[in-house]
Order: C-alpha cells, then structure tokens, then sequence
C-alpha cells in the first residue's frame, strides 16, 4: 500500500510528551501512527522541511556516506510489527531498499530512521496490508495534536 509522511506530531501521555509520526495510506481514511523519539521526530521533520542546518544530522550524514559509495535509497517499506512480549502494542518493523552497483540490497531499519531517509530523498513509502491492518486508527484522533515544528525547543 503506497503511503506518505502526513506529519509528525506531539502526543500527550501519561509519561509525558511523545512524538508520533502519521502515515497516511492512500485510499484510506484511517492513518499508521508510529511512536518515535525527539531526536527521530526532530529530524523527520528537518528532512520534510528539505533545511539545510550547515553540518549534516547522523540521517544526512547516512545519506551522504551512501550516496558517496555509488548507492541510491530506492523506497521504504514499513512491512511488520512485531508484539511485545508485554502485550502493550508492537513495534514497527522498515526495510530501506538501496540500489548500489552491486545490486539491490535490503537493510532492515527503525522506521523512524528509514522515515527520515524517505523524508530526505522523496523516495516511494510502502505499508503492507497486515502492518496498516494491525497498526491503523482513526484520523480524527492525531488531527489536532501539536506538530512538532510547533513546540518551543524541539527544532
């Protein structure tokens, strides 16, 4: 299923804030929230925004390293999740597919960090069926949390 980046977000918790990256899946009303870090969260959106802050963020740096080495990211797949042993949710699972001179190779990723390569390169995001199917929710409730672009410190 084709997806794209809708935003990042801040969502209040009983710990406290937390930042959840929305995927919106086309055709679809409902959205994959994914819960991700700050410091994930804060360069997702650097990534969106395309700003150049002088020196390169560990995802430019990833991506400079890999583009300098004859590679290309060639699209993201967000292709499982896997129950905690607790019970309390999943986590994501992401490959980053990257074309080198030696062939396609799948490097399995945090989907805050594929993200944040997709973010920077525009490349096609996947969800598959059983990863939009498990993990998606009501739009409604993300609409009106704060982007992270908005809260004070965070970029």
């Amino acid at each position: 299923m084709n997806a794209s980046i809708d935003a990042v977000r801040v969502a209040g918790t009983q710990q406290g804030p937390v930042p959840v990256l929305i995927l919106a899946v086309e055709g679809e009303e409902d959205i994959v929230p994914i819960f991700i870090g700050f410091n994930e969260a804060t360069s997702i959106a650097r990534g969106l925004e395309a700003e150049d802050i002088g020196r390169p963020l560990t995802h430019d740096l990833l991506l400079d390293v890999m583009e300098e080495l004859g590679g290309r990211v060639d699209r993201v797949v967000v292709n499982e999740i896997e129950e905690r042993a607790d019970g309390q949710g999943g986590t994501y699972i992401a490959d980053i597919h990257v074309d080198t001179p030696r062939g396609e190779t799948v490097i399995d990723a945090r989907p805050s960090d594929s993200l944040a390569l997709a973010a920077r390169t525009n490349v096609p995001i996947e969800v598959t069926e059983a990863v939009f199917e498990d993990g998606r929710d009501d739009s409604e409730k993300f609409a009106e949390l704060e982007d992270i672009r908005d809260v004070p410190g965070e970029l």
